[in-house]
């Protein structure tokens, strides 16, 4: 078999309709168009409904969306910062004394990804005394810890 033997299977491939070339092809003088307009001419505005007021005019603003903090006072949440949330509770499984940082969380997989920082929650209940590094604190986890004997210092 060489190169030059392949070709399409029988019926797979038709030829294209010439188009434009007098009334005499068949398709001549508009080409199957019709007649005039933005249509025939290929321009159409996109989103434009034939005159009627189109979708994105009939729909109200959406004000405060995708603009972060806007003039009319709203809060998107476009800049909130995003927690790793670690709850006292996975705090259980560390030894007394031992001071528990990020990196160690991750090392023990009881975070993924570190995020924007670590949060500690008061979920749950902590009994031995250990030293907890992260960028925020709960006011019930930061109680529970320190009621422990330990300390919780924020980075």
């Amino acid at each position: 078999m060489n190169l030059e033997d392949l070709h399409p299977a029988a019926g797979a491939t038709k030829k294209r309709k010439i188009i434009g070339r007098g009334p005499g092809s068949g398709k001549g003088v508009r080409s199957g168009r019709g007649n005039k307009g933005d249509k025939a001419r290929g321009s159409s505005k996109l989103g434009f409904e034939g005159g009627q007021t189109p979708l994105h005019r009939r729909l109200p603003k959406q004000r405060g969306i995708g603009s972060g903090l806007t003039a009319r006072g709203f809060n998107t949440g476009r800049f909130k910062a995003n927690y790793a949330v670690v709850n006292l509770s996975d705090l259980a499984a560390f030894e007394a004394g031992s001071t528990v940082t990020p990196k160690l969380l991750i090392e023990r997989r009881i975070i993924n990804k570190m995020l924007d920082g670590i949060k500690v929650l008061g979920d749950g209940k902590i009994s031995q005394a250990l030293t907890v590094r992260a960028h925020k604190f709960s006011v019930s986890a930061q109680a529970a810890i320190e009621a422990a004997g330990g300390t919780a210092q924020q980075i």
